[in-house]
């Protein structure tokens, strides 16, 4: 395919796959249970946190969470006590624990209580110049390990000046910063460009973009991030992220 058929089949399958129907079977569905944006933005960071392995085992995780925090996230961050924590202890998701866990909840407290916002922090990591979210995730993992907690737990939020790929905390930017009529993505933070977000890389998304030839690196590390996500702002400069709804569908539901 040529560049112009290649955006042609592209916008396609976005259009096919950012559906209302898509929401179900997605971690996206967590947030989705919400109205208050801090809880959407709460409810969203701790699903994507954990967005790694089955989909069925991460939604169900998810809620789990969730009925922890008697489906008041927001609330439980700011006023939970040590006894509310106690019922965390024994979570488990894959490699992510309760020590792990409860770290989480109280440095969420802490950004909260602190900072006011999870959007706040993001958004002024962005600096001058910058031409995508590389600086705010890294300014944003350095105040979330303000607090006290344990090395382990810094593996939970990867860092894109290490290489990582940042693909869950990517794909958490997509959900609180794009926004269409389709109502997947939920928009809801309004001081950080779509134009600024990249391209959540797993597996799915990887392989499919070297099928289609727009990405030639081998490895799933954050300079493919930012190959592939150049590459998909020749298709749509304000919106390139859109298209990880057409590149994991592809890759997750087709046999492309």
């Amino acid at each position: 395919m040529n560049p112009s058929q290649l955006k042609e089949f592209l916008d396609e399958k976005y259009h096919q796959y950012n559906q209302s129907s898509f929401i179900e079977t997605d971690p996206i569905s967590i947030p989705h249970q919400f109205t208050k944006k801090e809880d959407i933005e709460i409810a969203g960071f701790l699903a994507a946190t954990i967005a790694w392995g089955q989909r069925k085992t991460i939604i169900k995780n998810a809620n789990k969470l969730m009925q922890g925090m008697h489906l008041e996230p927001h609330q439980f961050i700011l006023d939970h006590s040590e006894k509310d924590l106690k019922s965390f202890k024994k979570f488990v998701h894959r490699t992510f624990n309760g020590e792990d866990c409860i770290f989480f909840i109280r440095s969420l407290q802490h950004i909260y209580k602190k900072h006011k916002s999870l959007e706040g922090i993001f958004t002024k990591g962005i600096q001058p110049g910058d031409e995508n979210i590389k600086n705010a995730i890294a300014s944003f993992r350095t105040i979330f390990f303000e607090t006290k907690h344990l090395s382990r737990s810094e593996k939970h939020v990867s860092n894109p000046i290490t290489n990582s790929s940042s693909k869950r905390l990517c794909m958490y930017l997509r959900w609180m910063v794009r926004r269409d009529k389709k109502s997947v993505d939920f928009g809801i933070w309004k001081n950080i460009s779509p134009a600024l977000l990249c391209l959540p890389l797993d597996v799915h998304t990887g392989n499919i973009s070297r099928k289609l030839g727009l990405l030639q690196r081998t490895q799933n590390d954050w300079q493919a991030v930012e190959e592939i996500t150049t590459v998909l702002k020749t298709f749509d400069p304000k919106d390139p992220v859109k298209y990880d709804f057409a590149l994991f569908g592809l890759g997750a539901f087709e046999k492309f």
